[in-house]
C-alpha cells in the first residue's frame, strides 16, 4: 500500500513546491509483472539567491530519478543524482522501502545521501548550504507525504492491495477456497545508512488497526498495553529497533539478557542508531560479566566506613514518581572516603546504588502504573570547600562518572544541586567535560536559597517529602557525613595489596622546608583570571603559605655548591626561586595573606589570577616568635638546619593551572542551564580583581 501511496507523487506533487515536472525516460517490467523499473526526469525550482541562479545561468536543475519496484521481494529502491552541473557538483541519494520482518503490516523506510562539490564559481560554501536546507527539508516532509497519500487511498476505498503471486501459485490459489494469506519471509534491513554522507529512517504503520505482534515476536510483548505499561511511548521505528536489538542479543549473547527497559536505555543514549546502541550495551554486558555487577546487590556489604560517612541514600520519590537519591555532598569528606577505603572501594559502592536505582524504578513502574526509568538525584553542596578539590578524590570523581555513564545511560532523569557556594565553579570546570551533553541538560543549578522560590525545589517534589536540612518538614535518615578520622586511613602499600592503587603516587610531589630554605614553585600565567589550585598536606613542622607576583621571570636555581638554591634530601626536594638581592614591593609583590599551616594539616586552595607573569608557591618554615630574627644567610642557615631536626618541614603538594578560557567556557555552560547562579559564577569569573580561597582540614 506504501508503495502505491509513493507512485501518486509523480509526474508532480503539490505537497513539494520545488517538484515542478517529471517526465518518464525509460520503463522496464518483467513478464511476470514481479519486477517494474522507471527512470525520470525531474525538473527542480531549487530555493537559490536570484544571483547565484543567474551566475549559474540556469532557472532550474535537473535530477534523475530510478525506481525499482521488486513485488517478489516486495521492496522499492530508489537512485537519484543530478544531471544539472554533475561536473561541477555530484549528489547521489538513496531510499528504501522494505516490508518489515516482524510485522507485515509495518514498512520501513531508509534513506541515504552524499554531496561532492568540487567547484561552483567560488560559491561552493553556499551551494552546500542550500543542498543541506533542501534535504533536511525533503526528509522532515517524507513521512508527511506518504501519510497524505495513503489517506487519499483510503478515502477512495483502497485499504488492501493484494500480495503479488507467480501465475501458478494464483491458479493454485483458485483451486483450494481455505488457503491462507501467505507470509512473506524475513528481510534483512541494514542496521545503518551509508556510512558517509546523510541517512535517514521511518517507519509507517499502513494497517487500519492497531498492530498485533506475530508469533515469532520475542516475548510477544509487542502489545499496545505492555507498550504503554512499562516501556512507554514509542514509535513504530522505535519498536522496531528494540525488537531487532533484542532479537540479537537473543541469538549472539551468552547470558542473561538485560530487559527490555534497559535495552530501551542504550537505543535512547545513542538516537536509537542500532550500531551504536549495540556497541556501547555489548561492552556494558562484558563489563557486568566481569566484575559480578548482577550480583553486587545481594554479595557485597559497603565498610562500616561508608555506611558511616557517605552523606548518600534514597529518600522517598520526586512528583514524576522517580526515585529520589539525596547526596549531601558538601558534608562529606571525600579525602577521607579515599584514604580510608581506596578509589575501587568507593566504585563499587557507587556501582550499588545505580543498581537499587534501576530496582527501585521497577518498583516504582508497578506502584505508580507507568514507566518510570530514571531516578531523580538531589544534591546539597552547602559546605562544600577547597577540601573537596582534592586532587586524588576528583579523580576519583571522574572514574566513576566515566563508568557510569558507559553502563548506567539514561538513568538521571533529573539532578537538582542546591546551596552551590563560591568554589562550586572550579569543580564544575574540573568535570563538566567528562558529563555527556544530553546528561548536562538536566541539571538545575541554585545557588544560596533561590531553591526556596518560583521555580524551585517544590516544584519538582513534594512538600511534604523536603528534607528538613533543607527547610522541609521530613526527617531525612541520610547520614550526616563528617570527616573521617585519620585512624581509619590506610597507607597507599596497604591499599596496593588490595590491588587498589590511589592516583597520589603519581600526581604529587614531596619538598622538604627548612629553617631559612623555603620550597618554591614557579607558575607562569599568560592569560588573566586563570585559576591556580592547590593541594598540600604537611607531613611535618608547620609552615607558612604564601603566593607572589612577578612580572619577570626568575633566575633558574644554580647547582654550585656556594649558591647552591636547589637542595635534595632523602625527604624530597627543596628549590629557591625568589633570589635575595630581590626586595618585595619592587621585584615581586605578594597577592594573598600568609597562611599558617599546622602539622597534620591538609590544604585546599585556589586563586583567580589578576594579572599574567610569574607567580610563586612558598612554603616557609614557620619559626616561633622568640626566633623570628636571624643574621645567618640563607646557605649558612641550610647547612645549620641539616644537623637540626626540629628546623625541617615536609610537604606534599599538587598545583593545577585552569586556563581562562576552559574556565569561562564552562562558566558560560553553567550560565545557560536553568539555575540561579549565573550571577555566582560571573563574580567569581571576573578579571577586574583576583579572588583566593583556602580550606584548611584537621
Amino acid at each position: 500500500l506504501s508503495l502505491q501511496a509513493y507512485e501518486r507523487r509523480f509526474p508532480t506533487c503539490p505537497l513539494i513546491p520545488m517538484f515542478v515536472a517529471s517526465d518518464t525516460v525509460n520503463e522496464y517490467k518483467s513478464e511476470d509483472d514481479a519486477i517494474h523499473v522507471i527512470e525520470r526526469r525531474c525538473k527542480l525550482d531549487i530555493d537559490a539567491p536570484r544571483l547565484l541562479k543567474k551566475i549559474a545561468g540556469v532557472d532550474y536543475v535537473y535530477f534523475i530519478q530510478k525506481n525499482s519496484l521488486n513485488r517478489r521481494e516486495r521492496t522499492l529502491h530508489i537512485e537519484a543524482y543530478n544531471e544539472t552541473f554533475s561536473n561541477r557538483v555530484i549528489i547521489n541519494e538513496h531510499c528504501c522501502y522494505t516490508v518489515h520482518p516482524d510485522n507485515e503490516d509495518w514498512t520501513c523506510f531508509e534513506q541515504s545521501a552524499s554531496l561532492d562539490i568540487k567547484s561552483f564559481f567560488g560559491f561552493e560554501s553556499t551551494v552546500e548550504k542550500i543542498a543541506m536546507k533542501q534535504y533536511t527539508s525533503n526528509i522532515k516532509k517524507g513521512k508527511e507525504i506518504i501519510e497524505y497519500y495513503l489517506k487519499q487511498l483510503e478515502e477512495e476505498g483502497i485499504t488492501f492491495i493484494p500480495r503479488w503471486t507467480p501465475p501458478v501459485a494464483c491458479k493454485l490459489e483458485r483451486s483450494t477456497s481455505h488457503t491462507r494469506r501467505p507470509v512473506s519471509p524475513a528481510i534483512n534491513i541494514p542496521d545503518s545508512a551509508a556510512k558517509e554522507g546523510l541517512n535517514n529512517k521511518e517507519i509507517l504503520n499502513t494497517s487500519s488497526s492497531p498492530p498485533e505482534p506475530t508469533a515469532g515476536t520475542p516475548d510477544d510483548k509487542l502489545d499496545a498495553d505492555y507498550i504503554k505499561r512499562y516501556l512507554g511511548d514509542l514509535t513504530p521505528m522505535q519498536e522496531s529497533c528494540l525488537i531487532r536489538l533484542r532479537q540479537w542479543l537473543q541469538e549472539t549473547h551468552k547470558g542473561k539478557i538485560p530487559k527490555d527497559e534497559h535495552i530501551l536505555r542504550f537505543l535512547r543514549a545513542r538516537d536509537f542508531n542500532i550500531d551504536k546502541a549495540r556497541e556501547i550495551l555489548c561492552q556494558s554486558l562484558t563489563w557486568r560479566k566481569q566484575h559480578q555487577v548482577d550480583y553486587i546487590l545481594d554479595t557485597w556489604n559497603p565498610p562500616q566506613v561508608l555506611q558511616d560517612y557517605y552523606a548518600g541514600g534514597w529518600h522517598h520519590h520526586d512528583k514524576d514518581g522517580r526515585p529520589l537519591y539525596v547526596l549531601r555532598l558538601g558534608q562529606m569528606d571525600t579525602k577521607g572516603l579515599v584514604r580510608a577505603l581506596g578509589e575501587e572501594a568507593l566504585l563499587r559502592y557507587v556501582l550499588s546504588i545505580n543498581e537499587e536505582g534501576l530496582r527501585r524504578c521497577e518498583e516504582n513502574t508497578k506502584v505508580f502504573g507507568r514507566p518510570i526509568s530514571a531516578w531523580t538525584c538531589l544534591v546539597d553542596l552547602e559546605g562544600l570547600n577547597m577540601r573537596h578539590l582534592w586532587r586524588p578524590g576528583v579523580k576519583a570523581l571522574l572514574r566513576i562518572i566515566e563508568v557510569v555513564e558507559a553502563n548506567y545511560p539514561e538513568t538521571l532523569g533529573r539532578l537538582l544541586i542546591l546551596r552551590a557556594p563560591r568554589v562550586f565553579p572550579v569543580l564544575w570546570t574540573l568535570v563538566s567535560p567528562f558529563i555527556d551533553d544530553n546528561t548536562r541538560k538536566k541539571f538545575l543549578i541554585y545557588a544560596g536559597n533561590d531553591y526556596q522560590g518560583p521555580g524551585g525545589l517544590l516544584d519538582y517534589i513534594d512538600k511534604e517529602i523536603i528534607p528538613d536540612f533543607l527547610g522541609g518538614e521530613c526527617m531525612c535518615e541520610v547520614p550526616e557525613g563528617g570527616l573521617v578520622p585519620k585512624s581509619l586511613y590506610r597507607t597507599a602499600e596497604e591499599l596496593e595489596n588490595e590491588d587498589i592503587k590511589l592516583w597520589t603516587e603519581t600526581i604529587y610531589q614531596s619538598a622538604s622546608v627548612f629553617k631559612g630554605a623555603p620550597h618554591e614553585v614557579l607558575i607562569q600565567i599568560v592569560d588573566a583570571s586563570s585559576v591556580i589550585t592547590w593541594d598540600f598536606d604537611v607531613c611535618k613542622g608547620d609552615i607558612v603559605f604564601n603566593i607572589f607576583h612577578s612580572k619577570r621571570a626568575p633566575q633558574p636555581p644554580k647547582k654550585d655548591s656556594l649558591g647552591a638554591h636547589s637542595i635534595t634530601s632523602p625527604g624530597g626536594n627543596n628549590v629557591q626561586l625568589i633570589d635575595k638581592v630581590w626586595q618585595l614591593g619592587r621585584d615581586y609583590s605578594m597577592v594573598e595573606s600568609p597562611l599558617i599551616c599546622k602539622e597534620g594539616e591538609s590544604v585546599q586552595g585556589s586563586h583567580v589570577t589578576r594579572w599574567p607573569g610569574f607567580y610563586i608557591l612558598q612554603w616557609k618554615f614557620h619559626s616561633m616568635p622568640a626566633c623570628a630574627t636571624t643574621n645567618l644567610p640563607r646557605v649558612d642557615d641550610v647547612l645549620a638546619s641539616l644537623q637540626v631536626s626540629s628546623h625541617k618541614c615536609k610537604v606534599m603538594y599538587y598545583t593545577e593551572v585552569i586556563g581562562s578560557e576552559d574556565f569561562r567556557g564552562s562558566m558560560t555552560s553553567l550560565e545557560s542551564s536553568h539555575s540561579g547562579f549565573s550571577q555566582l559564577s560571573a563574580a567569581t569569573t571576573s578579571s577586574s580583581q583576583s579572588h583566593s580561597s583556602s580550606m584548611i582540614s584537621r
